[in-house]
């Protein structure tokens, strides 16, 4: 795992580091201290460690202007034992929507696992940005975490799913992965109409 590393191909347009606006503002990496783990494993040290003790995070790329950000995830997803859920929406998702950003892609082609448990947090994040038309979208979630989030009805406040999955999002430009995002949406609506 300590191989991974977190997408670096938008950092000539942004670097969450350098964004006054950001959590993580002013950090300096150690690129050959790796000091953060998951289990017994080992991670990069750019990703970013927001409370979580399985689940860690790199804020890839912000527009402020279009209200979207694009965010990277590692690690096992569990709401059950160390409420992941609550430090994400308290420690960054929250530090995002008092700057106006109210539509969220995040990435979790590694995620390995969700253990769920309550679904307030979600909830909760889905009513602070409905009313700005805002949104939560997974990407590439594998089949197994869709399922386990299905079982306790995350479908209600994040979009995510085989629609949402194979997308090549690391050969993209941040606004053409959200309007990609949204043409799916969008073609869902008409669907259901």
């Amino acid at each position: 795992m300590h191989d991974i590393e977190p997408w670096w191909g938008w950092r000539d347009e942004y670097v969450a580091e350098k964004d006054r606006k950001s959590p993580f503002y002013g950090k300096d990496y150690d690129e050959f201290k790796f000091t953060n783990k998951i289990y017994n494993y080992y991670i990069h040290p750019q990703w970013d460690y927001f409370g979580s003790e399985t689940l860690y995070i790199k804020i890839l790329y912000v527009n402020y202007k279009n209200h979207y950000a694009l965010i990277e995830l590692i690690g096992e997803w569990n709401d059950a034992i160390y409420n992941d859920i609550m430090f994400l929406k308290r420690d960054l998702i929250d530090i995002l929507s008092k700057n106006n950003i109210y539509k969220f892609i995040i990435f979790c082609d590694n995620v390995l696992n969700y253990h769920g448990d309550d679904d307030c947090y979600y909830e909760e994040w889905y009513d602070d940005i409905k009313d700005d038309i805002g949104w939560v979208c997974l990407v590439n979630t594998f089949d197994h975490v869709a399922a386990e989030m299905q079982r306790y009805s995350l479908q209600y406040y994040l979009n995510y799913g085989p629609q949402y999955n194979d997308i090549n999002w690391r050969t993209q430009k941040p606004a053409f992965i959200v309007e990609t995002i949204e043409n799916i949406m969008n073609h869902q609506q008409k669907q259901l109409l």
